[in-house]
């Protein structure tokens, strides 16, 4: 058996490379799960090391899995006592707390619960309420982020409570519903995901013969997606690699794209200053895509400034160009996307074909442009966009405004967001409308009649009778997409999602912002009311049923990551969507953005696509949009223009040619060298030059702004010259000024400036 013959140079470096510190740096497509593989079968079939000396960990279920079989089907036929162990990260601190977590001495037992997060947050609410807190004003949900955000810093509750400032209020009440949070898990012998890590952590620093019995198991540790530590699992991996440093980590820093769950790119970059004497080795051939789509991928991410640095190359062909499209608006994009991809499938009906897109949000304009023409998808990592919770909620509430008695609708949002109708008063609407044979709503009017019941409760549900009331009457003389922002706004959903004030919680508010922008449309495209918006949405939810054969793959840039598929699509290349707005003013956030680029840009393996819309609705407006930072990033020369008419990239290439054209050049004509000669050569010179003035004076008037430039308006600010009209006085020129939108203006009355 020749494990080594199939690898190329550096990749039986990485695999043979056993002993010491070794860090691989893994490009995109370079075959990182296949070195795994082969060095743990390496280990075990040429080093003669006992399977359970070997620890692999990663990150996914699926992953671990994946690599299982890989190291199974390289050591068919050898005789195993046992296997290694592959896990994820926190299979692995189940395993180590089911063994020793009573060594801790809080008071758990081995056969402590594993609380998920909707157990947290139930958790949380109840702490809530022990301590008098009101949901309303700061809810479980955004709490539980917060408690999970902290235990993953490596911050217990003593030490979160240390860190607030005296006049954080806010802080100071976390602190407190942590502290009690806590205590009731301890009660419950339960830990939450967090603690999985936290508490293995703290096992190991504190008892020196556990941490010596698993330095002694483990003698050869491998850690997949490096990039990806957090705080936690970093000490994690110190700890069991006290004694012996037999550790391979394998990652890439231009693909760390989770900042915003608590990795830490630095675990990767300061890798050699903490373990001495490394090995870097660098994986750089690429298996998966054309050198066009990896000098594109290269490009883009070389502006970052956090990288140890790689140059991706390739064997496989050179292949197309990469193929750009500027649409008019998101409706359009979504429109040649679908029909680009309907020409793909006739082609070539075995085609996978994936549109990858910043936030689940985007989904929709594509499923609707999909479905249209009767193309099969599937959505990866997220639900289709009209069965998310969200989005289920605000129609639930739709349907009130159209049929009050419809219980199961009523019953979803009763207390969706959180109105002070508790589970007894829920209770007590059934009983009640179960005795009178009615419905949920008939039961409340009865209950808010009569007055019965706690003072609290029949207030509240008085409010939620009051705001159901106006949606009804709204819904009689209002079109669609009014009603639906009534029943996002009036109903207090809004609000409670912008106080979460987390990434979650941003995320669903702008899936409400997209059911607007659907509903604005709507409007205008079918002239209906609510009921026929209502149908239209029932219809596309009861037909959301995707084949697993799907040739055409819906998803976000991070559920893409470890992906590959032959056409890519990264969709709504706009600054504000991505690079997201988040990153405008920061440095470190914009470098994570431009590694998700790189991240979407390495999917493709033969044809990539790249689009963007000119103007895109916000909360049902229309407003201009300004192509991505990210496209000026990208080799001009490897890019093919699809798009109708003028567009940014035309633009572009315009500009620099002009540049180009007037750049100084250094003269290398005839010199002179006599008094005489160069009096004569300013003369001629002069001459020229007084001629092209003239020239030039005939052929432009003074104030005229051609297609192309940037002016400036002291209203409306800068914007981009579009389209010109006329001449003279009577000359009139389109403007796009980010913000206002296209306006049409009297070139001679519109004051403006060049910018």
């Amino acid at each position: 058996m020749d494990l080594l013959a199939s690898l190329n140079e550096q990749q039986r470096e990485a695999v043979t490379t056993t002993e010491g510190p070794v860090l691989v740096l893994a490009g995109a497509g370079s075959g990182k799960t296949r070195v795994i593989a082969h060095r743990i079968a390496y280990l075990i079939a040429e080093r003669g090391i006992p399977p359970a000396n070997i620890l692999a960990v990663t990150f996914t279920n699926k992953a671990a899995e994946e690599m299982r079989e890989r190291v199974e089907s390289l050591l068919r036929g050898s005789k195993l006592a046992s296997a290694p162990l592959i896990s994820t990260f926190h299979s692995l601190c189940v395993r180590i707390l089911r063994r020793d977590i009573e060594a801790l001495g809080e008071g758990y037992t081995r056969d402590f619960t594993i609380y998920d997060q909707d157990d947290s947050i139930r958790l949380v609410k109840n702490c809530l309420k022990e301590l008098g807190y009101d949901e309303q004003r700061l809810s479980a949900r955004s709490i539980q982020s917060a408690i999970s955000h902290a235990k993953n810093s490596g911050l217990d509750a003593e030490m979160f409570a240390a860190r607030v400032e005296y006049n954080d209020e806010r802080r100071a009440a976390i602190a407190r519903v942590f502290r009690l949070y806590d205590e009731r898990l301890r009660a419950n012998n339960a830990l939450d995901f967090d603690d999985l890590l936290i508490k293995t952590v703290q096992l190991l620093r504190r008892c020196a013969d556990i941490r010596q019995h698993y330095n002694a198991k483990f003698r050869y540790i491998l850690v997949d997606e490096y990039q990806d530590t957090n705080a936690l699992q970093f000490a994690l991996v110190q700890l069991l690699t006290e004694q012996q440093q037999n550790l391979c980590v394998v990652g890439d820093e231009d693909q760390s794209i989770y900042k915003w769950r608590g990795a830490d790119i630095t675990n990767i970059l300061n890798f050699e200053k903490h373990y001495k004497d490394a090995r870097i080795i660098r994986l750089e051939q690429n298996y998966r895509s054309t050198q066009n789509i990896l000098d594109a991928a290269s490009h883009v991410v070389s502006h970052n400034t956090e990288r140890k640095g790689k140059r991706l190359w390739t064997a496989n062909p050179t292949g197309e160009k990469i193929r750009y499209y500027q649409a008019p608006d998101a409706e359009m994009e979504a429109r040649f996307v679908a029909a680009t991809i309907q020409e793909h499938l006739v082609n070539d009906p075995r085609a996978r074909i994936a549109v990858l897109y910043r936030t689940n949000a985007q989904s929709r304009l594509f499923e609707e442009a999909l479905r249209r023409l009767g193309i099969p998808y599937q959505i990866v990592g997220g639900f289709s966009f009209y069965e998310r919770a969200e989005v289920r909620d605000i129609i639930a509430y739709l349907k009130l405004a159209l049929n009050p008695h419809d219980s199961l609708a009523l019953q979803r949002i009763i207390n969706t967001p959180p109105r002070g109708i508790g589970r007894q008063t829920v209770d007590e609407i059934e009983r009640r409308a179960r005795d009178c044979g009615g419905s949920y709503w008939e039961a409340i009017s009865i209950m808010t009649e009569q007055g019965d019941g706690r003072a609290r409760a029949i207030a509240a549900l008085k409010g939620f009778q009051q705001t159901i009331t106006r949606l009804v009457t709204l819904a009689q003389r209002a079109p669609a997409s009014e009603v639906v922002k009534a029943a996002i706004i009036d109903t207090g959903y809004e609000l409670a999602l912008k106080a979460e004030g987390t990434e979650e919680a941003d995320a669903r508010l702008a899936n409400l912002q997209e059911l607007v922008n659907a509903a604005v449309e709507y409007d205008a495209r079918e002239g209906g009311g609510l009921r026929e918006f209502l149908d239209a949405a029932a219809l596309i939810s009861d037909a959301d049923q995707y084949r697993h054969d799907a040739r055409v793959t819906l998803m976000t840039m991070h559920a893409a990551k470890g992906l590959e598929f032959p056409i890519v699509f990264i969709v709504g290349l706009e600054d504000g969507i991505f690079p997201h707005a988040r990153a405008a003013a920061d440095r470190a956030e914009l470098e994570e953005e431009r590694r998700l680029c790189y991240v979407a840009i390495t999917r493709a393996q033969r044809i990539l696509y790249l689009t963007h819309a000119m103007k895109r609705r916000v909360y049902g407006e229309e407003l201009s949009a300004e192509p991505s930072q990210f496209l000026s990033e990208l080799p001009l020369e490897l890019i093919e223009d699809l798009s109708r008419g003028r567009s940014w990239l035309s633009l572009k290439r315009a500009s620099i040619a002009l540049e180009d054209r007037y750049a100084p050049r250094r003269y290398q004509g005839k010199t002179y060298d006599s008094v005489d000669s160069i009096a004569e050569f300013f003369r001629r010179r002069n001459a020229r030059t007084d001629q092209t003035d003239r020239a030039a004076a005939v052929a432009s008037q003074p104030g005229e702004f051609k297609p192309g430039t940037h002016v400036r308006h002291p209203k409306y600010g800068r914007g981009l010259v579009i389209k010109r009209e006329g001449t003279g006085d009577s000359a009139k020129i389109i403007v796009n000024f980010p913000g206002y939108g296209q306006k049409k203006l009297i070139e001679k009355y519109a004051n403006l400036e060049p910018a």
